[in-house]
Order: C-alpha cells, then sequence, then structure tokens
C-alpha cells in the first residue's frame, strides 16, 4: 500500500492525519506544496482540488482529514 499526503506547513488538517498515521504505524510520503509550484499542480491534477490535505491511498483520493474513509481504505 502506497500513501501520500500532500500538505502545507500551517494545516492544522494536515498535522492531525499525520498524527494519525503516525498512531497507527501508517508509512507515508509527504510532499508539502507551500513552495513548490509543481508539487502543487500535480496535486490538483489528481484531485481537482486546490486545498490540503490531499491523501492518496494507492489510487483513491482522499480530501480533507476523513478519518472514517482512512479507516476504511487502511483497513
Amino acid at each position: 500500500m502506497r500513501v501520500t499526503i500532500y500538505t502545507t506547513k500551517t494545516c492544522p488538517y494536515c498535522k492531525m492525519a499525520k498524527q494519525y498515521f503516525a498512531q497507527n504505524n501508517v508509512q507515508y510520503e509527504e510532499k508539502d506544496v507551500t513552495t513548490d509550484a509543481a508539487l502543487a499542480q500535480e496535486m490538483i491534477d489528481k484531485s481537482g482540488q486546490m486545498g490540503v490535505p490531499v491523501i492518496l491511498i494507492d489510487d483513491q483520493v482522499v480530501v480533507g482529514f476523513d478519518k472514517p474513509r482512512l479507516q476504511e481504505l487502511l483497513a
């Protein structure tokens, strides 16, 4: 399972998602879109969203910290 999270440094929901991953021993790749326009565009292309967090679990997109959806996809 591959988990990627697009974040910014100031996003409280990003922090909550990363804490959730840490508590549940989920390995993830973090991509900070704050200063990287190419990463920001990659996130928009994959999700259609400009807000963070955008979380990819394999080919599934989760926008925001949607804990029930994360639990479902990580089960």
